[in-house]
């Protein structure tokens, strides 16, 4: 019998020994309930608590994301557009996440469903396309305010899509394609134009330059003719000044000799050696 107790009472033991010892992972935090009432929050790793009297509720503190269904909303222009999200939060205090909310998912989703109504419905479609960052930070503002109370941080929150109905992006379609042909045709006529300017520089530098070149070929052609002419001058006054004084003195001698007018003529005398009278006179001399 005292053996059988005994044995009971190891395994109670054991047991109790088992339930007292409790391990948290590092994404996890434990909320120790005794009596079901809080009593303390346990964390990462090996932890003792009092078997059959504590029992603890583990909370994931890590990043998670809500996927906010599509919904219907009326922009300020009464254009009816679909809108979804996606919200990413984190659990800052689990007490407060475990106590102060049933269900946060739940809370979270219908939270931004509201605030997406009222936000998108501010706003014209326009707006509401080009201005998706605003939208997302505006709501991510609003939910972190209301889930401040609940232990919980919304970190970041993305508009995934916002559809305008078919016959507005079939419209917003053939708009985008008129712009474009509208763009290429500037583009094509910039293109052609500058085209043109090119062209026409082209050919004005090209008549620019052959009038320079025919400029700089009559300048070397005067220069030439100019220096020829210099030179033919210079030439002239070589060769020709001693002739033409000899010429001037024949001319004189042959007015004065047809006046029967005698002269005494040096040997030595340009006249002589004009009138080859140098060459008679010497072979006379050496007769005699």
């Amino acid at each position: 019998m005292d053996s059988a107790f005994s044995i009971i009472i190891s395994i109670l033991g054991i047991v109790s020994l088992t339930k007292s010892i409790y391990v948290i992972k590092q994404f996890e935090r434990g909320i120790v309930i005794r009596f079901g009432k809080y009593h303390r929050l346990i964390q990462p790793g090996i932890n003792f608590i009092f078997p059959f009297l504590d029992s603890v509720i583990k909370v994931d503190v890590r990043e998670r994301v809500i996927n906010v269904d599509p919904q219907k909303v009326i922009t300020k222009d009464n254009v009816t557009v679909e809108v979804d999200a996606v919200i990413y939060y984190k659990v800052v205090d689990p007490v407060k996440a475990e106590f102060e909310v049933e269900d946060f998912d739940y809370a979270a989703t219908t939270l931004a469903q509201t605030n997406l109504r009222n936000i998108i419905g501010d706003k014209t479609l326009d707006e509401t396309l080009v201005a998706r960052d605003i939208i997302n930070e505006n709501l991510r503002d609003v939910l972190d305010e209301a889930t401040n109370n609940w232990g919980v941080k919304i970190t970041r929150v993305e508009v995934q899509k916002i559809d305008p109905p078919v016959e507005i992006t079939d419209a917003m379609s053939l708009q985008m394609k008129a712009e474009r042909e509208k763009r290429a045709m500037i583009l094509k006529a910039e293109g052609i134009k500058q085209s043109q300017i090119l062209e026409a520089e082209g050919k004005k530098e090209k008549q620019v330059l052959e009038a320079q070149g025919q400029a700089q070929a009559i300048a070397l052609k005067a220069q030439a003719e100019a220096k020829a002419i210099e030179m033919v001058s210079h030439s002239a006054n070589l060769h020709f000044k001693d002739n033409a004084q000899v010429w001037k003195q024949f001319e004189t001698a042959r007015e004065t000799l047809a006046k029967n007018v005698k002269y005494i003529i040096p040997n030595n005398a340009q006249l002589i050696n004009l009138l080859g009278l140098d060459t008679s006179v010497k072979e006379k001399s050496n007769e005699s």
